[in-house]
């Protein structure tokens, strides 16, 4: 997968899962903007990325408004000559259960990970329009805005938030020939250090040992390289024609995710009342109820 001749911003690159999207987006040819809140954190990642035999350099910026949005995509233009991929990354928590969320939390999850994915997108959209050449939007999603997470209100919100513009983005930017897609990666990275039912693979996976085939198959979990494979593909030429799509990654397991849609329709002449809804309601509905949460398997010997 040759990406010679590309160029990409990485929001929120320092390290985890967008450390390994820069490199690999590197190691195959493109030239990277890093991006993290951080100078040291960039620095050294840059680093690694030349290391590596990769071309990188770094904008320290807060991903979120306007200003910070443009400043990437004026640094990838300045140093490059052009942008080819975007890839939107940058995240943060700030977890709670609902009546303990503050306006502050909520308001910073949204402003960096749904604000700062829309910002991001227009000014690099409006730099791919004026190259007329194409383009490649990668969107990180999350299974917690697929089906919900308990005390993640607001990251579930943003991230529920993001495939919904993914799926506009695809509509709005397919004259243009610019690609916008979800990723929903899982992968052991500070998000994931949160979640004890993780935890025995992570302090694995930090210990150099192999992950066993249930936490890499049934559970789609593994290391931050695992999914890198992935953004590569979308921003390649061989991804063209994929467009609109939220696709899970994680381990050994490769996902398309489903749109959401209509499981069960009836119809009522003259329409639904209260009472009617309720006696439909245990025989048509109430079987085909959809579950929240993610739904984990017992491990072997559990």
């Amino acid at each position: 997968m040759d990406l010679s001749g590309k160029v990409a911003i990485v929001t929120g690159s320092g390290r985890g899962l967008g450390l390994a999207y820069a490199t690999d987006l590197a190691r195959r040819g493109a030239q990277v903007v890093v991006n993290d809140v951080d100078d040291a954190v960039a620095a050294e990642a840059v680093g690694t990325i030349a290391d590596a035999g990769g071309t990188a350099v770094a904008e320290v910026v807060a991903v979120g408004g306007s200003e910070a949005a443009q400043a990437l995509v004026d640094r990838a233009v300045g140093e490059f000559g052009r942008l080819d991929v975007l890839v939107n990354n940058a995240g943060i928590l700030r977890d709670a259960t609902l009546w303990k969320m503050t306006d502050d939390a909520f308001d910073a999850v949204i402003t960096t990970h749904l604000r700062g994915t829309f910002t991001c997108t227009r000014a690099a959209a409006l730099r791919m329009r004026e190259q007329g050449e194409g383009g490649r939007i990668i969107c990180v999603g999350s299974p917690t805005g697929q089906v919900g997470n308990f005390g993640q209100t607001n990251y579930a919100a943003a991230k529920a938030g993001i495939v919904g513009m993914v799926r506009t983005w695809a509509m709005e930017l397919a004259k243009a020939r610019i690609t916008a897609n979800a990723i929903v990666p899982v992968a052991a990275t500070g998000m994931t250090e949160t979640i004890p039912f993780l935890k025995q693979y992570i302090d694995a996976i930090k210990a150099g040992e192999p992950l066993p085939p249930f936490a890499r198959r049934e559970l789609g979990f593994g290391a931050p390289s695992d999914a890198a494979g992935l953004v590569a593909f979308l921003a390649s030429d061989a991804a063209a024609a994929i467009t609109g799509q939220a696709i899970g990654i994680g381990g050994d397991r490769l996902a398309l995710w489903t749109h959401p849609s209509e499981t069960v329709v009836e119809y009522a002449d003259s329409g639904w009342s209260a009472d009617a809804v309720a006696a439909a309601w245990a025989e048509k509905f109430a079987p085909s109820q959809q579950r929240v949460g993610q739904q984990f398997p017992e491990p072997p010997g559990a």
